[in-house]
């Protein structure tokens, strides 16, 4: 086999390594924008319940954010960031509702 034909399958590997740390990062990407964007819901469902009350307007907003988080990743990435016990989940079996009992520790 000729030097030619080495160095097209040198770059052929280094094309297919390429799209594949690209495509990685992108996964990435998108992974920490869900798990932020779920974190932050989250969070500021707590603080809304904590100071204003599990059935306050504020509460409302920030569960309606959080299940609009949750329903984001899904469809984008088929899981999503479960804050309460820390992990990705790949089932859609969020409860939209797990939040309502919530109480701030005193």
């Amino acid at each position: 086999m000729n030097d030619s034909y080495w160095i097209r399958r040198a770059l052929a590997a280094a094309g297919l390594m390429t799209a594949l740390f690209l495509g990685g990062a992108a996964l990435v990407r998108a992974d920490d924008d869900c798990q932020k964007r779920i974190r932050k819901a989250d969070h500021n469902l707590h603080e809304a319940i904590e100071h204003h009350g599990a059935r306050s307007e504020e509460a409302e907003h920030w569960r309606h954010e959080l299940a609009e988080s949750r329903e984001y990743c899904w469809s984008h990435n088929h899981r999503w960031w479960d804050e309460d016990s820390n992990r990705w989940r790949s089932e859609h079996d969020w409860d939209d509702h797990d939040h309502d009992n919530w109480a701030p520790p005193h």
